[in-house]
């Protein structure tokens, strides 16, 4: 075999094996849910630097002025949507309703294969967004952001750490995972800026001594 075919049948070779390793990763199951990427680090100290710090004021608020779950599509409703995203192998059926799936909660690390085990987390609680400004929001508004899908603000955990979450901001609730802090602090900064809403002190001294660590 002359060295012009030697060299030839080594690069098809290893072009060969990058295929084969491309297909297998994007194939792999995901490791956690798939929240969209925050802001970098910077950015969201950025941010952060930016609200305004106020003094939280729930008065008049009620989950039922955040219309949700929306028709995302078809008979899909903004939950199956996340469920779908944030899942692995996930079944649906013709209603959209995932039959089957596996769901890792990047908040704890536990792994479910029912759908029913599984919570959509508002990040950003929904009576946290009224407190910080959304309670002179239009509804349309509180809709839009009870359901967003584009910015980091909706990701699939298990129901009970979501339960004891509940309206809790990061002065006095943080994911157990603490390689996932980072995540979810850059994720919070992120949607409190987009919305234009404040912050209280103890929520920004925290926010600020985590992320200085990003």
């Amino acid at each position: 075999m002359s060295k012009f075919y030697a060299r030839r049948r080594v690069s098809i070779l290893a072009a060969l094996s990058g295929l084969i390793a491309s297909v297998a990763l994007f194939n792999a199951p995901t490791a956690s849910a798939a929240l969209p990427t925050p802001v970098s680090g910077a950015t969201a100290r950025s941010y952060l630097a930016q609200l305004t710090v106020a003094t939280e004021d729930r008065t008049g608020y009620d989950r039922d002025l955040f219309p949700h779950w929306i028709t995302q599509s078809g008979t899909c409703n903004t939950r199956e949507v996340v469920l779908k995203r944030d899942g692995t192998n996930v079944v649906q059926d013709s209603a959209c309703a995932a039959t089957s799936g596996r769901w890792v909660s990047p908040y704890d690390g536990a792994t479910w294969t029912a759908a029913s085990d599984v919570d959509i987390d508002h990040l950003v609680p929904l009576a946290e967004a009224w407190d910080s400004g959304a309670d002179s929001w239009t509804t349309s508004r509180r809709q839009a952001f009870a359901n967003d899908l584009t910015r980091p603000q909706l990701i699939a955990v298990t129901d009970n750490v979501n339960q004891a979450k509940g309206d809790q901001d990061p002065a006095t609730w943080m994911p157990s995972v603490s390689s996932y802090r980072c995540t979810y602090v850059r994720a919070w900064v992120q949607v409190k800026y987009y919305y234009d809403l404040s912050v209280d002190s103890a929520e920004k001294s925290a926010l600020t001594n985590y992320l200085a660590s990003c």
